[in-house]
Order: structure tokens, then C-alpha cells, then sequence
């Protein structure tokens, strides 16, 4: 296998760890705040914050994206990626209640994450060339 360079490997890390942050934002603090209703009212978080989690999603990702297709040429972490984030900016933007919203943007950012390990498996293989 050949060696990833730091950048995409440092790009693709950060990529995961916000699609994670993500899940855990969507799926585990419900649970917090049900399940410890006083948990509310210590960890605000304010609506703008999906608004700025995208602003980071985007241009990481396709910085992400770019780099890897220029060394592994496969389109399929791109695709991925593309179906994530257009998943999370649904949920964020068109969602017509908080149960969509979470389903589009949970759906978002597994998709979002699977892009970026295929992206960086992919670059972890030599590299090939571009078939005409």
C-alpha cells in the first residue's frame, strides 16, 4: 500500500471526525436531553451551528474530494460525498419538522463519512493512471 500524504490524510481525518461530531450532535443529545431533561439547560446549542457545521462540511470535503481524485481517480468517494452533503443541506435548510430534519442529516453524514474512508483508502492504494 502506498504511503497517503499527510495533507489528504489530515483533510479526509477532519472530514470523518466533523461527520461524527454530526451524528453525535443528531442522535446522542436527543437522547441526553431526555433522558436528563436538566441537561437542556447547559448545553445550548444555537441553530446557526448547522448553518456553520455545513460552511466546514462543504469546503473540506471538496478539498478532500480533489485531492484524492487527482491521486486514485475514482469518482465514488466524490459521489458519496456529493449525496451527503446534499442530504445534510436538505435537512438543514427544507426539513419541514425536527424528525426529517434529523433523518436527512443522519442519512447525510454517514454518507458524508463513507465518501471520506473510501476517499482515503482509495488514495492509500499506488496510484494509477487515468484511462482514456
Amino acid at each position: 500500500m502506498a504511503e497517503l500524504p499527510m495533507r489528504q490524510r489530515l483533510v479526509d481525518s477532519a472530514a470523518i471526525a466533523a461527520s461524527l461530531g454530526c451524528l453525535i450532535h443528531c442522535l446522542a443529545l436527543p437522547v441526553l436531553f431526555v433522558l436528563v431533561p436538566a441537561t437542556a439547560a447547559f448545553i445550548a446549542v444555537p441553530e446557526s451551528f448547522h448553518l456553520w457545521a455545513l460552511a466546514f462540511a462543504v469546503p473540506t470535503s471538496f478539498l478532500a474530494m480533489m485531492t484524492g481524485f487527482v491521486r486514485h481517480h475514482s469518482v465514488t468517494p466524490g459521489t458519496f460525498a456529493i449525496v451527503g452533503l446534499a442530504l445534510i443541506a436538505s435537512g438543514i435548510g427544507l426539513a419541514p419538522d425536527l424528525m426529517t430534519e434529523t433523518a436527512l442529516t443522519v442519512a447525510g453524514a454517514l454518507c458524508l463519512m463513507i465518501g471520506h474512508t473510501l476517499n482515503w483508502r482509495e488514495a492509500a492504494r499506488p496510484r494509477r493512471a487515468l484511462s482514456a
